[in-house]
């Protein structure tokens, strides 16, 4: 699967990790960055990645910041992303089961990093379901 990767410098130690478990996993992981744990502006990387989802060019996207707030703001603002803030692996599974979310947005200041890579397992390996939830995904856009 083609997944888009990026934050800010909150989430620049999880982004490493999750992209190097990825890709080990068969993954083909592109990183929107931050490239270090220096101070960035998360817009500055979240609407390169929602782009790329939007376009098609990832299938699914992963941004992370100190409360997932931020980057899960700033890609809702594209009109073809569902970002969903998780922090609970079960929260992850039903935002695509149930949403057919396709950006997850992580808060790495409020989960540790194990917790984290079961959040994007369950995350990446829930397919959406359709049925009666894609008449509401359908009413999402505006």
């Amino acid at each position: 699967m083609k997944i888009a990767i990026g934050g800010d410098h909150a989430g620049f130690a999880y982004k490493q990790t999750i992209t190097e478990v990825l890709t080990a996993q068969g993954h083909q992981v592109t990183d929107f960055g931050p490239s270090t744990d220096a101070s960035v502006d998360y817009p500055d990387h979240a609407h390169p990645l929602a782009l790329s989802v939007e376009k098609g060019e990832n299938e699914l996207g992963i941004l992370i910041c100190g409360s997932g707030n931020g980057v899960a703001i700033t890609a809702n603002k594209h009109q073809g992303i569902r970002a969903a803030l998780c922090w609970t692996e079960e929260l992850g599974s039903l935002a695509r089961q149930h949403n057919n979310a396709n950006v997850l947005c992580l808060p790495a200041r409020f989960i540790d990093i194990t917790l984290a890579q079961q959040i994007v397992a369950a995350f990446v390996n829930t397919p959406f379901e359709g049925g009666r939830h894609q008449t509401r995904v359908n009413k999402i856009a505006c």
